[in-house]
């Protein structure tokens, strides 16, 4: 595949502006980012279903095994770990807890690095392989580190990550180091460093795969794609998801709108995005109608604490084409609702129990109601935040309640002493 073979192309989320389909370059002339608009495919849900069975490394891949619909690139170009075909958990004990007759939770946290980003990272490398690069940057608060890191030495390339300092947690700045990244911890917040990381990836030749990517935004329309296969493409009412960056939530609208006007589903599903307190420049906006206005975000979800989003204005086109809502929880609702998840064997990271804890207000506000088709999304795994767990279940997390805290017991090296503790 040639650069005149390329399909698709780039346009702007504004003002419609088009650029060639391999151009290097993450936003339009007008300062918005740009979209992937492909061309038309043939390739049905029944069709897709078969690849389910076989053993082709595209076919194996939850996002490759949708390419025609994510992106049709040559094979010799991709750069996958198997990423995707991630469980869609049948949850009883949190349904009870949120108050819904029935709840389903897709983990995203059984991806290859254990997170969303992987979905979207196997594109944007693997474009970046088409493009020959053989270096790629990002910005993180942890997740997206890992994830780049874990491709690029897949593909052999160096990767370098822009981390605000102090503010990742280890289990997440652990695989970035272990994968060969080059880490600079910025002294700032995340915005800081994402800004600095564009200017640097410009002036230096390297390919950026932060969500502002247009190609990352394609993977990660695969959770949508998983979700309705999961269901065997039955479209459920609601689809909950943790806002950051907002790239997650634009990709599953964007994917579900794409598969509707192919005539693949008749309807979309109500889409909420959760964020927290201290990072909600969305429901801000959301809930005065009004645009973006950037905020020194703060809040025990890592993962999401970004007050200056990338993809604010696409989210609110997905939210619209959705009638989807927004909803903020606190970092008390957060880390209660963390331990239930925990508590149901699921486990997740702190940011995706945003989901659980939204979902419960909104369930609450009669905004979902107890009957509805719901699924949530985990995006990372447990183990991303090994440190708050402990910390809660310990009591040392200043200035929280710790009324679900599951603490160990120090006992006695007698079997007295431990049949007493046990019964």
């Amino acid at each position: 595949m040639t650069a005149m073979d390329v399909q698709w192309t780039l346009v702007c989320s504004r003002c419609e502006r088009t650029y060639p389909g391999l151009v290097e370059r993450h936003r339009c002339e007008c300062g918005r980012p740009l979209d992937v608009r492909l061309p038309p495919s043939a390739m049905t849900p029944d069709a897709v279903d078969r690849r389910l069975t076989s053993r082709q490394p595209l076919d194996r891949s939850g996002v490759w095994r949708f390419r025609e619909w994510v992106l049709p690139l040559d094979e010799a170009s991709v750069v996958t770990r198997l990423e995707g075909h991630t469980n869609l958990y049948d949850v009883p004990k949190l349904a009870a807890h949120v108050g819904l007759d029935r709840l389903r939770l897709k983990h995203e946290g059984e991806n290859p690095t254990a997170s969303f980003k992987d979905r979207g990272m196997t594109v944007a490398v693997s474009v970046a392989r088409r493009l020959g690069k053989t270096r790629v940057a990002c910005a993180s608060t942890g997740n997206t580190s890992a994830s780049m890191a874990s491709y690029a030495a897949t593909a052999g390339m160096q990767a370098y990550v822009f981390i605000p300092e102090g503010k990742v947690a280890y289990g997440k700045l652990s695989q970035a180091m272990a994968f060969g990244a080059k880490t600079l911890q910025i002294e700032g917040d995340f915005d800081r460093a994402m800004s600095l990381v564009q200017s640097v990836s410009a002036s230096e030749g390297i390919y950026l795969v932060n969500s502002v990517n247009p190609f990352r935004i394609e993977g990660q329309k695969a959770i949508g794609f998983e979700i309705l296969q999961d269901l065997q493409w039955q479209v459920p009412d609601w689809i909950v998801l943790p806002g950051g960056n907002l790239g997650n939530n634009w990709a599953i609208a964007k994917g579900l709108m794409e598969l509707r006007a192919a005539g693949h589903i008749d309807r979309l599903p109500r889409i909420a995005v959760i964020q927290a307190e201290g990072a909600s420049p969305l429901y801000a906006a959301y809930q005065r109608g009004g645009d973006l206005q950037p905020m020194a975000a703060e809040t025990v979800a890592t993962a999401i604490r970004i007050g200056n989003p990338v993809s604010f204005h696409r989210a609110l086109a997905g939210l619209a084409a959705t009638d989807g809502v927004v909803e903020k929880v606190t970092d008390q609702e957060i880390v209660d609702a963390k331990a239930v998840v925990d508590g149901a064997g699921l486990g997740a990271e702190p940011a995706s129990c945003a989901t659980v804890a939204g979902l419960k207000k909104l369930v609450t506000a009669g905004t979902v109601p107890p009957d509805a088709s719901v699924v949530g999304v985990l995006t990372g795994h447990v183990l991303k935040d090994p440190g708050l767990v402990v910390d809660y279940h310990l009591g040392r997390l200043e200035g929280f309640n710790h009324t679900l805290a599951n603490p160990p017991v120090k006992v006695e090296a007698t079997e007295a002493a431990v049949l007493a503790a046990i019964r």
